[in-house]
Protein backbone atom coordinates (compact mmCIF):
# COMPACT_ATOMS: atom_id res chain seq x y z
CA UNK A 1 0.00 0.00 0.00
CA UNK A 2 2.91 2.40 0.66
CA UNK A 3 3.76 2.70 -3.04
CA UNK A 4 0.20 3.77 -3.86
CA UNK A 5 0.22 6.64 -1.38
CA UNK A 6 1.02 10.31 -1.76
CA UNK A 7 4.18 10.65 0.37
CA UNK A 8 5.27 14.18 1.33
CA UNK A 9 8.28 15.19 3.38
CA UNK A 10 7.48 18.59 4.86
CA UNK A 11 11.10 19.80 4.95
CA UNK A 12 14.58 18.81 3.82
CA UNK A 13 17.88 20.53 3.12
CA UNK A 14 20.04 17.74 1.72
CA UNK A 15 22.79 18.10 -0.85
CA UNK A 16 20.73 18.55 -3.99
CA UNK A 17 22.40 16.57 -6.75
CA UNK A 18 21.39 13.88 -9.21
CA UNK A 19 22.51 11.08 -6.93
CA UNK A 20 20.22 12.30 -4.17
CA UNK A 21 17.31 12.91 -6.55
CA UNK A 22 17.59 9.24 -7.51
CA UNK A 23 17.50 8.29 -3.82
CA UNK A 24 14.33 10.34 -3.40
CA UNK A 25 12.72 8.68 -6.41
CA UNK A 26 13.68 5.21 -5.16
CA UNK A 27 12.23 6.08 -1.74
CA UNK A 28 8.74 6.51 -3.13
CA UNK A 29 8.51 10.13 -1.95
CA UNK A 30 6.05 12.11 -4.07
CA UNK A 31 7.04 15.62 -3.01
CA UNK A 32 9.57 17.37 -0.80
CA UNK A 33 9.55 20.83 0.73
CA UNK A 34 13.08 22.01 -0.06
CA UNK A 35 14.57 24.82 1.99
CA UNK A 36 15.69 27.49 -0.44
CA UNK A 37 16.73 30.17 2.04
CA UNK A 38 18.24 30.46 5.51
CA UNK A 39 19.63 34.00 5.63
CA UNK A 40 19.70 35.05 1.96
CA UNK A 41 18.41 38.50 1.03
CA UNK A 42 16.04 39.18 -1.89
CA UNK A 43 18.73 39.26 -4.57
CA UNK A 44 20.41 36.12 -3.28
CA UNK A 45 17.05 34.35 -3.16
CA UNK A 46 16.60 34.98 -6.88
CA UNK A 47 19.93 33.23 -7.46
CA UNK A 48 18.64 30.24 -5.47
CA UNK A 49 15.65 30.10 -7.85
CA UNK A 50 18.02 30.20 -10.83
CA UNK A 51 20.06 27.35 -9.38
CA UNK A 52 16.93 25.25 -8.98
CA UNK A 53 15.79 26.06 -12.51
CA UNK A 54 19.05 24.53 -13.74
CA UNK A 55 18.54 21.45 -11.56
CA UNK A 56 15.07 20.96 -13.01
CA UNK A 57 16.47 21.33 -16.52
CA UNK A 58 19.29 18.85 -15.97
CA UNK A 59 17.26 16.29 -14.01
CA UNK A 60 13.87 16.50 -15.70
CA UNK A 61 13.56 12.71 -15.72
CA UNK A 62 13.68 12.63 -11.91
CA UNK A 63 12.26 15.86 -10.49
CA UNK A 64 9.69 18.55 -11.30
CA UNK A 65 8.68 21.88 -9.72
CA UNK A 66 5.54 22.11 -7.61
CA UNK A 67 3.37 25.22 -7.78
CA UNK A 68 0.11 23.64 -6.62
CA UNK A 69 -1.18 20.35 -5.30
CA UNK A 70 -2.34 19.49 -8.80
CA UNK A 71 1.37 19.30 -9.64
CA UNK A 72 1.86 16.85 -6.76
CA UNK A 73 -0.84 14.62 -8.21
CA UNK A 74 0.93 14.86 -11.57
CA UNK A 75 4.28 13.96 -9.99
CA UNK A 76 2.69 10.87 -8.48
CA UNK A 77 1.16 9.85 -11.78
CA UNK A 78 4.33 10.25 -13.86
CA UNK A 79 6.72 8.85 -11.25
CA UNK A 80 8.79 11.97 -10.55
CA UNK A 81 9.67 13.70 -7.30
CA UNK A 82 7.98 17.07 -6.88
CA UNK A 83 9.98 19.88 -5.28
CA UNK A 84 8.33 22.86 -3.63
CA UNK A 85 10.15 25.74 -1.99
CA UNK A 86 10.22 27.43 1.38
CA UNK A 87 12.32 29.92 3.32
CA UNK A 88 13.41 29.26 6.89
CA UNK A 89 13.61 32.98 7.56
CA UNK A 90 11.89 36.17 6.41
CA UNK A 91 15.14 37.53 4.94
CA UNK A 92 13.95 37.23 1.29
CA UNK A 93 11.43 40.04 1.85
CA UNK A 94 13.98 42.24 3.68
CA UNK A 95 11.94 45.18 5.03
CA UNK A 96 9.54 45.45 2.07
CA UNK A 97 6.07 43.99 2.40
CA UNK A 98 5.50 44.03 -1.36
CA UNK A 99 8.19 41.39 -1.78
CA UNK A 100 5.91 38.81 -0.17
CA UNK A 101 3.76 38.71 -3.29
CA UNK A 102 6.82 38.90 -5.54
CA UNK A 103 8.41 35.88 -3.86
CA UNK A 104 5.14 33.99 -3.91
CA UNK A 105 4.86 34.59 -7.65
CA UNK A 106 8.40 33.25 -8.08
CA UNK A 107 7.38 30.04 -6.32
CA UNK A 108 8.19 30.55 -2.64
CA UNK A 109 5.25 28.71 -1.11
CA UNK A 110 6.18 28.70 2.60
CA UNK A 111 8.04 31.18 4.81
CA UNK A 112 9.07 31.09 8.44
CA UNK A 113 8.63 34.37 10.27
CA UNK A 114 11.98 33.89 12.00
CA UNK A 115 14.92 31.51 12.22
CA UNK A 116 16.09 31.18 15.86
CA UNK A 117 16.82 34.90 16.32
CA UNK A 118 14.61 37.97 16.57
CA UNK A 119 13.54 39.10 13.10
CA UNK A 120 11.60 42.07 11.80
CA UNK A 121 8.45 39.93 12.10
CA UNK A 122 8.71 37.82 15.26
CA UNK A 123 10.94 36.33 17.95
CA UNK A 124 13.05 33.23 17.42
CA UNK A 125 13.17 30.30 19.81
CA UNK A 126 16.75 31.02 20.97
CA UNK A 127 16.03 34.53 22.24
CA UNK A 128 15.80 35.11 25.99
CA UNK A 129 12.80 37.45 25.69
CA UNK A 130 9.85 36.83 23.38
CA UNK A 131 8.15 40.10 22.46
CA UNK A 132 5.70 38.44 20.10
CA UNK A 133 4.65 39.44 16.60
CA UNK A 134 5.88 42.90 15.59
CA UNK A 135 3.92 45.65 13.84
CA UNK A 136 5.52 44.63 10.54
CA UNK A 137 4.82 41.00 11.37
CA UNK A 138 1.09 41.59 11.75
CA UNK A 139 0.90 43.14 8.28
CA UNK A 140 3.16 40.42 6.83
CA UNK A 141 0.85 37.71 8.18
CA UNK A 142 -2.14 39.43 6.58
CA UNK A 143 -0.29 39.71 3.26
CA UNK A 144 0.87 36.10 3.37
CA UNK A 145 -2.73 35.06 3.97
CA UNK A 146 -3.86 37.15 1.00
CA UNK A 147 -1.38 35.82 -1.55
CA UNK A 148 -1.43 32.20 -0.41
CA UNK A 149 2.00 31.89 1.20
CA UNK A 150 1.97 29.45 4.12
CA UNK A 151 3.19 30.71 7.49
CA UNK A 152 5.68 28.42 9.25
CA UNK A 153 6.66 28.88 12.92
CA UNK A 154 9.09 25.97 13.35
CA UNK A 155 11.96 28.09 14.72
CA UNK A 156 9.84 30.67 16.56
CA UNK A 157 9.40 31.29 20.27
CA UNK A 158 6.23 30.38 22.13
CA UNK A 159 4.44 33.73 22.44
CA UNK A 160 5.23 34.63 18.85
CA UNK A 161 3.91 31.25 17.67
CA UNK A 162 0.69 31.55 19.65
CA UNK A 163 0.14 35.09 18.38
CA UNK A 164 0.76 34.04 14.77
CA UNK A 165 -1.79 31.24 15.13
CA UNK A 166 -4.31 33.73 16.47
CA UNK A 167 -3.55 36.54 14.00
CA UNK A 168 -3.57 34.41 10.86
CA UNK A 169 -6.91 34.07 9.11
CA UNK A 170 -5.68 30.78 7.64
CA UNK A 171 -4.18 27.73 9.35
CA UNK A 172 -0.40 27.82 9.75
CA UNK A 173 2.17 25.05 10.05
CA UNK A 174 5.08 24.01 12.18
CA UNK A 175 6.79 22.11 9.40
CA UNK A 176 9.63 20.50 11.36
CA UNK A 177 9.59 20.23 15.15
CA UNK A 178 8.55 17.80 17.85
CA UNK A 179 6.52 17.96 21.06
CA UNK A 180 8.43 19.04 24.14
CA UNK A 181 6.94 16.13 26.07
CA UNK A 182 9.05 13.76 23.94
CA UNK A 183 12.29 15.72 24.22
CA UNK A 184 12.84 19.15 25.74
CA UNK A 185 14.49 21.48 23.24
CA UNK A 186 14.04 25.18 22.54
CA UNK A 187 12.68 24.46 19.06
CA UNK A 188 10.28 21.74 20.19
CA UNK A 189 6.73 22.82 20.99
CA UNK A 190 4.63 22.83 24.13
CA UNK A 191 1.26 21.13 24.39
CA UNK A 192 -0.32 24.61 24.48
CA UNK A 193 1.19 25.48 21.10
CA UNK A 194 0.30 22.12 19.54
CA UNK A 195 -3.31 22.34 20.77
CA UNK A 196 -3.71 25.95 19.59
CA UNK A 197 -2.14 25.15 16.21
CA UNK A 198 -4.35 22.17 15.49
CA UNK A 199 -7.52 23.74 16.90
CA UNK A 200 -7.23 26.32 14.10
CA UNK A 201 -6.63 23.67 11.44
CA UNK A 202 -2.84 23.82 11.46
CA UNK A 203 -0.34 21.02 10.94
CA UNK A 204 2.83 19.88 12.70
CA UNK A 205 5.50 17.91 10.85
CA UNK A 206 7.56 15.57 13.03
CA UNK A 207 11.29 16.16 12.74
CA UNK A 208 13.91 13.42 12.38
CA UNK A 209 16.75 15.78 13.36
CA UNK A 210 18.46 13.88 16.19
CA UNK A 211 18.99 16.90 18.47
CA UNK A 212 15.20 17.17 18.76
CA UNK A 213 14.38 13.50 19.31
CA UNK A 214 14.19 11.33 22.42
CA UNK A 215 17.60 9.66 22.83
CA UNK A 216 19.12 11.74 20.04
CA UNK A 217 20.85 9.73 17.33
CA UNK A 218 19.96 6.59 19.30
CA UNK A 219 16.24 7.27 18.86
CA UNK A 220 14.63 4.06 17.68
CA UNK A 221 11.84 3.78 15.17
CA UNK A 222 9.64 2.58 18.02
CA UNK A 223 10.50 5.70 20.08
CA UNK A 224 9.59 7.90 17.14
CA UNK A 225 6.28 6.14 16.50
CA UNK A 226 5.41 6.33 20.19
CA UNK A 227 5.90 10.11 20.04
CA UNK A 228 3.59 10.30 17.02
CA UNK A 229 1.02 8.15 18.81
CA UNK A 230 0.98 10.35 21.92
CA UNK A 231 0.54 13.45 19.77
CA UNK A 232 -2.32 11.79 17.88
CA UNK A 233 -3.98 11.07 21.23
CA UNK A 234 -3.56 14.75 22.12
CA UNK A 235 -4.86 16.43 18.95
CA UNK A 236 -5.94 13.80 16.40
CA UNK A 237 -4.34 12.25 13.33
CA UNK A 238 -5.62 14.84 10.83
CA UNK A 239 -3.11 17.49 11.94
CA UNK A 240 0.08 15.42 11.78
CA UNK A 241 2.72 15.02 9.08
CA UNK A 242 6.42 14.41 8.58
CA UNK A 243 8.93 17.24 8.20
CA UNK A 244 12.14 15.30 8.50
CA UNK A 245 14.59 18.25 8.54
CA UNK A 246 16.96 15.86 6.80
CA UNK A 247 20.34 17.43 5.96
CA UNK A 248 22.25 14.55 4.38
CA UNK A 249 25.67 14.97 2.77
CA UNK A 250 26.04 18.64 3.65
CA UNK A 251 29.50 19.99 4.60
CA UNK A 252 30.29 21.72 7.89
CA UNK A 253 30.17 25.13 6.22
CA UNK A 254 26.46 24.66 5.55
CA UNK A 255 25.85 24.04 9.25
CA UNK A 256 27.79 27.21 10.04
CA UNK A 257 25.69 29.20 7.55
CA UNK A 258 22.47 27.84 9.06
CA UNK A 259 23.45 28.76 12.60
CA UNK A 260 25.60 31.85 12.14
CA UNK A 261 24.48 33.52 8.93
CA UNK A 262 26.32 36.83 8.88
CA UNK A 263 25.37 37.90 12.38
CA UNK A 264 27.88 35.94 14.50
CA UNK A 265 31.68 35.78 14.44
CA UNK A 266 31.77 32.61 16.54
CA UNK A 267 29.95 29.32 16.22
CA UNK A 268 26.41 29.61 17.58
CA UNK A 269 25.56 26.48 19.53
CA UNK A 270 22.03 27.66 20.18
CA UNK A 271 20.40 25.48 22.79
CA UNK A 272 23.29 23.01 22.90
CA UNK A 273 26.93 22.92 23.92
CA UNK A 274 30.07 22.58 21.86
CA UNK A 275 29.17 18.90 21.50
CA UNK A 276 26.52 20.09 19.03
CA UNK A 277 29.09 21.83 16.84
CA UNK A 278 28.93 19.17 14.11
CA UNK A 279 26.19 17.34 12.27
CA UNK A 280 24.62 14.66 14.46
CA UNK A 281 24.94 11.02 13.52
CA UNK A 282 22.13 10.02 11.15
CA UNK A 283 19.37 7.71 12.30
CA UNK A 284 20.18 4.30 10.79
CA UNK A 285 16.54 3.68 9.93
CA UNK A 286 16.11 7.08 8.24
CA UNK A 287 19.16 7.84 6.14
CA UNK A 288 18.56 5.92 2.91
CA UNK A 289 15.82 5.29 0.42
CA UNK A 290 13.77 3.19 2.87
CA UNK A 291 13.32 5.93 5.50
CA UNK A 292 9.72 6.98 4.86
CA UNK A 293 8.61 3.42 4.22
CA UNK A 294 10.19 2.42 7.53
CA UNK A 295 8.07 5.06 9.27
CA UNK A 296 4.99 3.85 7.39
CA UNK A 297 5.52 0.28 8.53
CA UNK A 298 6.49 1.38 12.05
CA UNK A 299 3.29 3.37 12.49
CA UNK A 300 1.20 0.40 11.34
CA UNK A 301 3.00 -1.88 13.81
CA UNK A 302 2.39 0.67 16.59
CA UNK A 303 -1.38 0.55 16.03
CA UNK A 304 -2.22 3.13 13.37
CA UNK A 305 -4.53 2.00 10.57
CA UNK A 306 -3.52 2.06 6.90
CA UNK A 307 -5.74 5.11 6.39
CA UNK A 308 -4.31 6.99 9.38
CA UNK A 309 -0.75 6.19 8.35
CA UNK A 310 -1.42 7.43 4.82
CA UNK A 311 -2.66 10.71 6.24
CA UNK A 312 0.43 11.22 8.39
CA UNK A 313 2.84 10.29 5.58
CA UNK A 314 1.42 12.74 3.07
CA UNK A 315 -2.32 13.17 2.68
CA UNK A 316 -2.59 15.67 5.54
CA UNK A 317 0.17 17.80 3.99
CA UNK A 318 -1.55 17.55 0.60
CA UNK A 319 -4.89 18.81 1.90
CA UNK A 320 -3.37 21.46 4.17
CA UNK A 321 -1.25 22.90 1.37
CA UNK A 322 -4.03 22.79 -1.18
CA UNK A 323 -6.15 25.06 1.01
CA UNK A 324 -3.27 27.24 2.20
CA UNK A 325 -1.69 28.02 -1.17
CA UNK A 326 -4.80 29.39 -2.86
CA UNK A 327 -4.88 33.21 -2.93
CA UNK A 328 -7.89 34.53 -1.04
CA UNK A 329 -9.11 36.37 -4.13
CA UNK A 330 -9.50 33.09 -6.01
CA UNK A 331 -11.93 30.27 -5.43
CA UNK A 332 -10.24 27.10 -4.21
CA UNK A 333 -10.59 24.25 -6.71
CA UNK A 334 -10.56 21.10 -4.63
CA UNK A 335 -8.54 18.16 -5.87
CA UNK A 336 -7.99 16.36 -2.56
CA UNK A 337 -5.95 13.22 -2.89
CA UNK A 338 -7.99 10.05 -2.77
CA UNK A 339 -6.39 6.68 -2.19
CA UNK A 340 -6.79 4.43 -5.26
CA UNK A 341 -8.95 1.40 -4.69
Amino acid sequence: MYKKRIIIDGLQYCRWDREYFQVLKDSGITAVHATMVYHENARETLTRFAEWNLRFEQNADLIMPIHSMADVATAKRVGKVGIYFGAQNCSPIEDEIGLIEVMRQQGLLIMQLTYNNQSLLATGCYEQHDSGITRFGKQAIEEMNRVGMVIDMSHSAERSTLEAIDLSSRPICISHANPNFAHHALRNKSNDVIKALTARGGLIGFSLYPFHLPNGSQCSLEDFCQMVGKTADLVGVEHLGIGSDLCLNQPQQVLQWMRNGRWSKTMDYGEGSATNAAWPDALPWFCGSAGMENIYNGLIRSGFSESETGKILGENWFNFLEAGLAPTSNKVVHSAWKQPA
